[in-house]
């Protein structure tokens, strides 16, 4: 796996692994809860403050957040929820979806790997 992508870590996590599912929508997670994966799922929002993952939050292998800081609502509830995070991350490609990707929030910054 490569390099594709880095940020903010919430917490120190051990990397995980998991298919990549971008969620703009509630609908987005409305579609992936009626699918019931059994497969890991490693999603990725645009904004910190999205709130429509909150029914999925723990079933999750960890968050891609595009925006905000740990103190944001996604880097708060991945705290509680003990979900590896990275925060304000910078792509320099997005993997497509369904493709297995690996978040480390092991060093200091957080890495997406796909």
């Amino acid at each position: 796996m490569r390099e594709v992508g880095r940020g903010t870590r919430v917490f120190e996590a051990a990397p995980v692994r998991g298919s990549w599912r971008p969620m703009h929508s509630p609908e987005d997670v409305l579609a992936l809860m009626d699918e019931d994966p059994s497969d890991p799922i490693i999603v990725m929002v645009k904004d910190a403050g999205a709130t429509f993952l909150a029914p999925i939050f723990e079933d999750l292998a960890a968050v891609v957040c595009l925006s905000g800081t740990p103190l944001s609502h996604i880097g708060i509830v991945s705290r509680e929820y003990e979900v590896p995070c990275i925060m304000s991350a910078t792509l320099t490609e997005e993997p497509h979806l369904g493709f297995e990707v690996e978040v480390d929030c092991s060093g200091k910054q957080g890495v997406l790997r796909a």
